[in-house]
């Protein structure tokens, strides 16, 4: 006799409502505005001490701008809270100055990513939505994800592609403010890793596990191709504790596994906490250079990217 407990919940029942009615913690009003560095902010730099994480983030900066420099894969690796800290605006400029050469992200950051884009917000209140399940009811979300993971899986793409390129073609209003349509515009690859039952338009009975697994499968060869070319670059996981490190374990032993070499390379974990697994799957396990800078996204990245610009722009 069959378990009960062994048949799927129907979702065909599940109440949706328009995201527009939704209320968000997060929108672009709060989002950096990037400006050029001081004259004077190398003197800054030169302020910080050689010691520990003074010393790690000098040598972080000056791997970024001799990658830069030799025109060398620098790799980010974001986790959704980076987006929802109001971040993107940040990587996007590094995107067009040519600094940054390749996006990752977890579901997460691309639903952020897709939220931004439509309405010029994100992040809904969970601890109010979870009371009566409306929590990552949105119809909108669920329903683009459902066009863009059929698109990038009918027509062979990844889905940090088909993203890209349907906020494009959809017109949405704040696109100048997604990192992913900046990607898909600038032809700079972008890959998105799923991990079903983690995130909210996994919910909704539109979605299809078969096409968000082809299109996500799709984009880990990609990223797995981007890291073949690592040696000399820089490989920067911001914010996320276990799929992005993961995923780049993953991707370094096939890399090697194909013949490529990966001796030379900078990896750096920047997030608020140190967890277990950006430390031995990023900094760790993989790299012949690995970075560890403790601190919150909305002052590192700002840091981080006056920095960079300080000593490239001289």
């Amino acid at each position: 006799m069959r378990n009960i407990y062994n048949k799927p919940i129907d979702l065909r029942k599940l109440k949706t409502y328009p995201i527009r009615k939704r209320k968000n913690l997060v929108t672009i009003k709060e989002f950096v505005s990037v400006s050029t560095p001081p004259a004077g902010f190398r003197q800054f730099m030169n302020e910080m001490p050689d010691i520990l994480a003074g010393a790690d983030f000098k040598t972080l900066v000056d791997k970024i701008v001799e990658a830069h420099k030799n025109k060398r894969v620098i790799g980010v690796a974001l986790g959704a809270h980076v987006i929802k800290c109001g971040l993107s605006t940040i990587i996007i400029d590094l995107m067009r100055r040519g600094v940054i050469k390749s996006i990752a992200m977890n579901g997460a950051g691309a639903i952020h990513d897709y939220e931004i884009s439509l309405i010029g917000a994100t992040s809904e209140n969970v601890r109010e939505t979870i009371k009566d399940g409306k929590f990552g009811m949105a119809q909108e979300t669920a329903g683009f994800f459902s066009r863009a993971s059929g698109h990038a899986a009918g027509n062979k793409l990844g889905l940090g592609e088909s993203i890209g390129k349907m906020i494009i073609r959809e017109k949405n209003q704040y696109s100048n403010y997604s990192i992913l349509a900046h990607a898909y515009q600038m032809g700079i690859p972008a890959t998105i890793h799923v991990a079903l039952g983690t995130d909210t338009i996994h919910m909704h009975e539109c979605i299809s596990g078969e096409d968000l697994g082809k299109a996500s499968l799709h984009d880990f060869k990609i990223l797995a191709s981007i890291v073949s070319s690592l040696n000399k670059g820089v490989w920067l996981n911001i914010g996320s504790a276990v799929i992005l490190p993961e995923v780049f374990l993953k991707a370094v032993s096939m890399a090697r596994n194909l013949g490529n070499k990966l001796n030379d390379f900078t990896t750096a974990n920047i997030d608020m906490i140190q967890h277990y697994r950006p430390r031995e799957n990023v900094t760790g396990r993989p790299s012949p250079r690995g970075i560890n800078l403790v601190g919150h996204h909305e002052i590192m990245l700002p840091l981080l990217r006056w920095a960079v610009l300080s000593v490239i722009n001289n």
